[in-house]
């Protein structure tokens, strides 16, 4: 593909950020826009990203933002034919102290409020859930069986591919040195 040399949209980066803008913008029906990656799509911090995927999060925005990212997680895959990595495996969220165990409480009836399935459960759920902690020492935890974990790479080149599919130009080895 030739370099594009003007569009209406100019995307640095091709990384998780980058590729999700230009998938975004394109399902919005943009079309002039350019993603520009110094390197390959995903060898910046995306690629050394751990992937964990949780919907407890400090305000009703963030949490949104992340219950939408686990509903497009969940079927990129089918849309443009890439693995995204995307496994629904929960999470468990533990307290040492009963100082920490208030607060699990309180973000367990924030997060509740914004929609997010959660439970509080005891050492035992702990360990169900964990077998290999340690539980003897917990006041307990919350259950949040929506989140999960996805591949960072494979998820940054499955919404590269939505975004190419509808019409945006990607192109890599360039270094941007002004704008």
């Amino acid at each position: 593909m030739a370099l594009t040399t003007q569009a209406e949209i100019v995307i640095v980066g091709g990384g998780i950020a980058g590729c999700s803008t230009a998938y975004h913008l394109a399902k919005m029906g943009k079309t002039d826009v350019v993603l520009l990656e110094q390197g390959k799509l995903t060898s910046g911090t995306t690629w050394h990203a751990a992937g964990l995927v949780g919907q407890m999060r400090p305000n009703r925005n963030m949490t949104v933002m992340s219950k939408y990212g686990i509903d497009l997680y969940s079927t990129l895959e089918a849309e443009t034919g890439l693995a995204t990595g995307w496994k629904q495996c929960g999470s468990v969220n533990v307290a040492r102290t009963p100082e920490r165990m208030q607060v699990l409480k309180k973000q367990l009836a924030m997060a509740t409020s914004f929609g997010v399935e959660c439970h509080l459960i005891d050492n035992q759920q702990i360990a169900e859930r964990v077998p290999i902690m340690r539980t003897d020492d917990l006041q307990g935890g919350i259950w949040l069986p929506g989140d999960g974990k996805a591949n960072p790479a494979d998820l940054c080149m499955s919404l590269a591919k939505g975004a190419r599919s509808r019409g945006v130009a990607i192109h890599e080895g360039i270094e941007v040195t002004g704008v």
